[in-house]
């Protein structure tokens, strides 16, 4: 999600100044995107020079701004226009797992593990957050929800990581048929 289409989204609301659309977009995405305040003042001054915002009159020391009707149709637009496969940014655990394999003296079986551990950390955590969440807070169940869906689609993953490692390891080698057969007590001679 761009912090643009955020803020555009956020104005849609009403009219706001930066403080109060940082907080409304950490509400909106239940804190689990926190933004710098210098973000929020960086995109409102580029959306204004692009004439999707307009800047209001200061009240009690903050400018706050307001959707222009620029800024209601790249809203709209975004909206409308479904995200690409690569609009989305890159897997950064599939990075670190294909580096792992061809990096010597890593152990991928770890990685892998250590990786579902977390993940199934924060399956938990986000379900003990959905059973707290109340009916009046639609948003942040759906982002919620979506978290669940992401951290069971990449426990998913690993576990076929995990098989695909196990196929591809060489089998043990076989027991020489020249190996010293062992005495009555089990020892070799």
């Amino acid at each position: 999600m761009s912090i643009r289409h955020g803020l555009l989204a956020l104005l849609e609301r009403g009219p706001m100044h930066g403080y109060q659309l940082r907080a409304a977009f950490e509400t909106s995405v239940g804190g689990t995107w926190s933004l710098n305040i210098g973000q929020v003042y960086t995109t409102l001054s580029r959306l204004e020079r692009d004439e999707l915002v307009a800047a209001l009159p200061e009240n009690e020391g903050q400018r706050p701004y307001t959707i222009t009707d620029g800024g209601r149709a790249e809203l709209n637009r975004w909206f409308a226009t479904p995200l690409e496969r690569s609009d989305r940014p890159r897997d950064e655990l599939a990075i670190k797992l294909a580096l792992a394999m061809t990096t010597p003296g890593v152990d991928v079986a770890a990685v892998v593990q250590g990786q579902r551990t977390a993940g199934m950390r924060a399956l938990q955590e986000y379900t003990r957050l959905k059973t707290r969440t109340g009916p009046d807070d639609l948003s942040w169940a759906l982002v919620l929800e979506s978290m669940i869906f992401q951290c069971e689609a990449e426990i998913r993953w690993l576990d076929h990581c995990e098989t695909a490692l196990l196929r591809r390891r060489p089998a043990p080698a076989p027991a020489s048929a020249t190996a010293p057969a062992p005495d009555r007590e089990g020892a070799h001679r």
